[in-house]
């Protein structure tokens, strides 16, 4: 297996002199780039030339990640080819957050096969509910499958994100790269960082991933009168406070949800993941340094297995991004400082991020952590 990894900015171009003359059919070119290459795709497009015969995917992020740093306006590459094992992608189009099931089962049909160890999902992060999606894929895959991936970002801005659809930024759709034999390692680790405030409500109206009431009340006013001021600048304020979510009568998991719109008519919010009625949700708010050491974390959940050459996927959420500020690359680093020595990182900031609770558990929908994905052959 080999890994390069590589930049791109709009005013010193690439960081590499020449692509890496690595293209095959078991090559896989990520890309994790700025919005903007929607209305300008010229970089992805010499991308999508030097490798006519790779598997190009990616999305755009709010944030791209290469190594210890976080940038805006650029693009982080890396190319892996793949000695031993096969490489395939699968894609379906994605209308609206209430239609996810299907295109969930439109890749997992196609990416099926006895010898599938992981599938690596990129999907378009405002017209996607990333529960359904993940119950589409397990409805068909074998429960041993890895599943891991992220929702694309758009930053602050809530506006329209994209994935690469035949080397090409397209709203509205979600990719699967399968990964197969026996060849293929894998490992991934998810861990949060924020603090629970507040008492807990329960869920009394919702409709897979819209809250319309806590305890009786509209939703979205409830959560108003604890934003306050900042109340004023929904939906971006509540990435700063997300919801904890967990199941009546578990008090051992928990997931954490994060708002993409809200409609004040209906005074409901909607999130990238289900709310199921009669859940528990309780607010959070940031912890600096538990943010930090929920990446380093992480890094070490995911390194079960792992050695050698390899590339490590990070996805944070956006909401991290803005908590820590100018601290963001504190976590980046503690993710990239437990990368074995020859290894690669690469990722994004995004709406959502997927992975497993544990070893041999199906991939589920996270917000408001940072989530690695190792990649390395044996």
């Amino acid at each position: 297996m080999r890994v390069e990894t590589f930049s791109f900015f709009a005013d010193s171009g690439w960081s590499v002199p020449t692509f890496p003359r690595v293209d095959s059919a078991q090559t896989l070119v990520l890309v994790f780039g700025s919005p903007g290459f929607l209305e300008d795709p010229g970089a992805i497009a010499d991308l999508a030339a030097a490798y006519p015969q790779s598997h190009i995917v990616g999305c755009s992020s709010s944030g791209e990640i290469h190594g210890p740093r976080v940038a805006d306006g650029s693009l982080s590459v890396a190319v892996v080819r793949f000695e031993r094992a096969t490489v395939r992608v699968a894609q379906a189009a994605v209308t609206s957050g209430q239609s996810s099931v299907e295109p969930g089962e439109v890749l997992a049909r196609e990416l099926a096969a006895p010898d599938l160890r992981a599938i690596f999902v990129l999907s378009d992060g405002l017209a996607v509910n990333g529960t359904e999606l993940l119950r589409g894929i397990h409805r068909t895959i074998a429960p041993n499958v890895v599943v891991t991936g992220g929702l694309a970002g758009d930053g602050s801005r809530f506006k329209q994100t994209w994935v690469l659809v035949g080397g090409r930024p397209t709203p509205g759709w979600v990719v699967g790269v399968g990964l197969y034999g026996d060849a293929v390692g894998v490992s991934h680790g998810s861990r949060g960082g924020w603090d629970v405030f507040g008492p807990e409500r329960v869920v009394t109206r919702s409709v897979g991933n819209v809250l319309y009431e806590l305890d009786g009340e509209p939703a979205l006013a409830l959560y108003k009168t604890y934003l306050g001021e900042r109340a004023a600048e929904l939906p971006a304020a509540a990435l700063l406070f997300p919801l904890s979510l967990r199941a009546a009568g578990d008090e051992t998991h928990s997931l954490v949800r994060t708002i993409l719109s809200i409609d004040e008519e209906s005074q409901s919010m909607t999130f990238a993941g289900d709310i199921p009625q009669d859940s528990i949700v309780q607010l959070m708010r940031a912890n600096f340094d538990r943010l930090v050491d929920g990446a380093s974390q992480a890094s070490l959940a995911a390194d079960r297995e792992s050695s050698g050459d390899l590339l490590a996927i990070a996805i944070s959420c956006v909401g991290r991004r803005l908590v820590l500020g100018e601290r963001v690359e504190e976590e980046v680093e503690a993710a990239f400082e437990a990368v074995p020595a020859g290894g690669k990182l690469v990722g994004f900031y995004s709406y959502g991020e997927i992975s497993p609770f544990a070893p041999g558990k199906c991939g589920v929908l996270h917000n408001q952590t940072m989530t690695l994905t190792r990649l390395w052959e044996t």
